[in-house]
């Protein structure tokens, strides 16, 4: 690809009503009063396709939590709906740890087939913050789940429908109660107000953006800029990331935040460690692209319920153009490629 592309401008974000995950122009503000719904999407090579992710406002990338032949995770993905809900969002399978950190602050319904006990636990200590009671067998009779019968496997006699559970944003929106109703509270990221503003117009170039998840810079999640849409194209260690309609993934902005990772349980016996990021009350650093270019600098969190904050080199605040974010959670040493 070109070095040096010209950013592709956003939509002008106008003075008036943004959607508060995307930043963009929101005609009537009614329109956002419902809840916001993610879906936990399993990420592996078998569990593709997937459906739904090109729809989504944010798409967090975080670690799966099942260890491979070298001891370490692949990754699971958590899309947020609010400015579209689609028809239906699939495979969904179950909630990690650092979704309540990732989800409190914008008071998400969570879709999922459920947690393990002690993360079950950990999510309800801040149930006023995100709801994750709304799970496939809680809300099977009521239209929020359904099973794709074509994705329903046997093995060694034994019925398997984790990769068929199919989600419903819409009806699951439907089933929350206050506060979650009024939809989020604050927006997600900090979009700058005028295109002009956006940090990316002076940064560096980033036509290709490359996120290693293992160790030796391995199993690479890539994005490459295409200035016919002004969108990154997505893609997985062994290819295109193609959804189950023949879409290819793509996202106007790429959010890679570096943080500490390690696995967690409650006590001995409680089942398979759950995989942790390390973002409360803490610090990291950053890379954000956008348009073919893209800045660094440091992102901070406060509590489960606090936004990030992000500050570039400079000492300035990031300012994000407006449009649909995949935001990348690698380990802290990450070494990020960009060309």
């Amino acid at each position: 690809p070109d070095p040096s592309p010209t950013p592709t401008p956003s939509p002008t974000p106008t003075a008036g009503p943004r959607w508060p995950l995307t930043g963009r122009p929101l005609a009537d503000p009614a329109a956002a009063a419902h809840a916001a719904v993610a879906v936990k999407v399993p990420d592996n090579r078998n569990e593709h396709p997937q459906s739904g992710l090109n729809e989504a406002d944010l798409v967090f990338v975080q670690l799966e939590g099942y260890a491979d032949a070298k001891g370490e995770s692949a990754t699971r993905l958590a899309p947020v709906f609010h400015s579209t809900l689609p028809a239906r969002v699939a495979p969904v399978r179950s909630v990690r740890p650092v979704d309540v950190p990732l989800l409190a602050p914008l008071r998400a319904v969570v879709g999922s087939t459920g947690s393990s006990e002690w993360v079950s636990n950990y999510a309800g200590q801040f149930s006023s913050y995100l709801d994750v009671s709304w799970t496939n067998l809680a809300a099977r009779d009521r239209g929020a789940y359904s099973i794709d019968q074509s994705r329903v496997r046997k093995l060694n006699g034994t019925t398997y429908y984790d990769r068929a559970v199919v989600c419903h944003p819409q009806a699951l929106a439907g089933l929350a109660s206050a506060p979650f109703s009024a939809g989020p509270p604050q927006p997600y990221l900090p979009f700058a107000i005028v295109d002009t503003d956006v940090s990316t117009l002076t940064g560096t170039p980033a036509a290709s953006v490359r996120v290693p998840w293992k160790s030796g810079g391995t199993y690479t999640m890539g994005y490459d800029y295409d200035p016919a849409t002004g969108t990154y194209l997505r893609s997985m260690p062994w290819g295109p990331h193609v959804l189950a309609d023949g879409q290819r993934v793509s996202t106007d902005n790429v959010l890679v935040i570096r943080a500490g990772q390690r696995t967690a349980k409650l006590a001995p016996g409680s089942g398979a460690p759950d995989p942790i990021h390390d973002i409360i009350d803490a610090t990291g650093t950053f890379v954000y692209a956008h348009g073919g270019r893209s800045v660094q600098g440091t992102w901070s969190k406060g509590a489960v319920a606090d936004p990030f904050a992000f500050t570039l080199t400079d000492g300035t605040p990031l300012a994000m153009a407006a449009g649909r974010t995949f935001v990348e959670l690698p380990a802290a040493d990450a070494d990020v490629q960009l060309a």
